[in-house]
């Protein structure tokens, strides 16, 4: 999902690189887990729960993109038992071979999953994933800068807003975007659709400050821009802070991904693994892990758990009729250079 809290937990952080062994090694006659996942994205209290229940040591070692997490496993890296990717790279992974079929069996907590969310997952049937959290793709607006705001992704071409707006630097974020905006899907194939969307976002280009992956988050909490679009689990923290800020699934529908945890195939603590998976989709854990991250877990057993603000957020949250016009970011194997062409068309505009 590459989309990581605002405020990163240097605590979280430093307890858990402390407690590190190289990949392999124990503490005494304590088993390890070895856990690849993105920065902060696990709450201590599920981490030393999990380590008291089974009397092991969970190791965290972190990735900042699918992409680099994808590129050492394919160069051979090994020593994981967890893996934390988005759902699009679940699929390129059980498509490299890199992942073992899980075993329901040793799964009893993931009956709790959302049904409506596995409607739309690219593993329904959760053979190779268990899903971990997820959240979409919004735009956020300063309240006292955008008058008569719109609900929708019209809002990026307003002339009103020119040079202080900010669109994500990513091909599938921008484009999908626009896809969605023309009424079509996010992980679309048609050349023709594919076109418009590229023209419409060569559009959007001309009216933005720049395409921005980082300071999207400081400069519409600075007041430096006036409309960004990023991920929701740092908007709503910066929400948290400013209220001037007011963040939005536009009406259209966005991409709502989620990150999955799976079990590499070179794996060698595979039982651990599973109680791993099964210890974060319990209802409490999830609930309790879902509050510190600030993303949603697809868990219909959690959200009874959940406090009422949490529960609340018609961002991580949205109506269901909203929320079916979203979608999860698919694999686009080898038609990817459809897609990349009309990017590179984009970026150059």
């Amino acid at each position: 999902m590459n989309r990581r809290r605002f405020l990163a937990s240097s605590t979280f952080a430093a307890a858990g690189l402390s407690a590190c062994k190289p990949a392999g090694s124990s503490a005494g006659d304590k088993k390890t887990l070895n856990v690849f996942t993105w920065a902060d994205y696990l709450s201590d209290d599920a981490k030393e729960g999990f380590e008291k229940a089974h009397d092991c040591t969970v190791v965290i070692d972190t990735f900042d993109s699918n992409e680099s997490m994808l590129a050492k496993l394919e160069s051979g890296a090994t020593g994981y038992d967890i893996l934390v990717p988005s759902s699009y790279t679940v699929s390129a992974l059980k498509r490299k071979g890199l992942l073992q079929a899980l075993d329901h069996a040793k799964l009893p907590a993931i009956a709790n999953v959302d049904a409506a969310y596995l409607a739309k997952a690219l593993d329904p049937k959760m053979e190779h994933s268990v899903p971990y959290m997820m959240a979409p793709t919004v735009l956020a607006y300063l309240k006292s800068k955008v008058t008569s705001p719109e609900d929708g992704w019209s809002m990026i071409g307003r002339p009103d807003l020119k040079g202080r707006v900010t669109l994500l630097d990513d091909m599938r974020e921008v484009l999908g975007a626009a896809l969605k905006f023309q009424g079509n899907s996010i992980n679309t194939v048609d050349p023709a659709q594919l076109k418009a969307a590229a023209d419409l976002a060569i559009q959007w280009k001309g009216n933005i400050a720049k395409f921005e992956n980082e300071q999207w988050k400081t400069g519409i909490a600075s007041g430096e821009f006036f409309l960004v679009h990023g991920y929701a689990g740092e908007l709503i923290l910066v929400q948290d802070e400013n209220e001037d800020v007011e963040v939005i699934i536009p009406k259209e529908g966005a991409a709502f991904s989620c990150d999955d945890l799976c079990i590499p195939a070179s794996a060698k603590e595979v039982d651990l693994a599973h109680a791993f998976i099964d210890h974060l989709t319990t209802a409490s854990v999830a609930a309790e892990n879902m509050e510190w991250i600030g993303y949603r877990a697809p868990n219909t057993a959690a959200y009874a758990e959940l406090s009422e603000d949490f529960r609340g957020s018609p961002v991580l949250f949205p109506p269901d009729d909203l929320f079916a016009k979203c979608e999860p970011i698919s694999d686009l194997d080898d038609k990817l250079p459809l897609w990349t062409a009309e990017w590179d068309r984009v970026k150059s505009a």
